[in-house]
């Protein structure tokens, strides 16, 4: 999966996706650091332990670098930024039965303006998994030679 470059100073506006998404009873948001038990929580359970340990990390960043979908205190999907490095963005993923309805476009587009509000220029959207997504969300694209990227061959127990 290869990594992709994003314009961060040309992003488009949150505010449309955010009102679609309230009308829904979806509210994306930073996550708080006394939340983090609980999202680590979730995202080992829906998208494995490594995905788990890089949220954590996110929540050692200030402010915290992981912002998350919720409705009625349920979370919905997450999004992380400088995790594993800077100016990363990732890891990041929704609930598989909420899919397909604006959470995860939202979700990173908070990320990239907070990005950009931190003053990155550029992102970097780390072993892309949905090219296609990120290209028509943000206008992303592939950085030659970026595969398999930074993440050596994972730890064995």
């Amino acid at each position: 999966m290869p990594d992709l470059l994003v314009r961060l100073y040309g992003l488009p506006e949150i505010g449309p996706q955010r009102a679609a998404l309230a009308g829904k009873g979806v509210r994306i948001r930073r996550a708080m650091a006394y939340e983090r038990h609980v999202v680590a929580g979730w995202v080992e359970g829906a998208f494995g332990e490594g995905w788990a340990s890089e949220c954590e990390a996110a929540f050692s960043n200030h402010p915290v670098s992981c912002f998350i979908a919720e409705r009625e205190g349920r979370v919905l999907g997450f999004a992380c930024y400088d995790a594993t490095c800077k100016d990363f963005f990732g890891p990041t993923g929704v609930a598989e039965e909420e899919r397909g309805r604006g959470i995860g476009a939202a979700l990173l587009l908070e990320c990239l303006h907070a990005m950009a509000a931190q003053g990155y220029a550029y992102g970097i959207i780390g072993g892309a998994g949905s090219v296609a997504f990120y290209e028509k969300s943000v206008g992303a694209i592939e950085i030659p030679g970026s595969t398999p990227g930074i993440y050596p061959p994972k730890l064995t127990r």
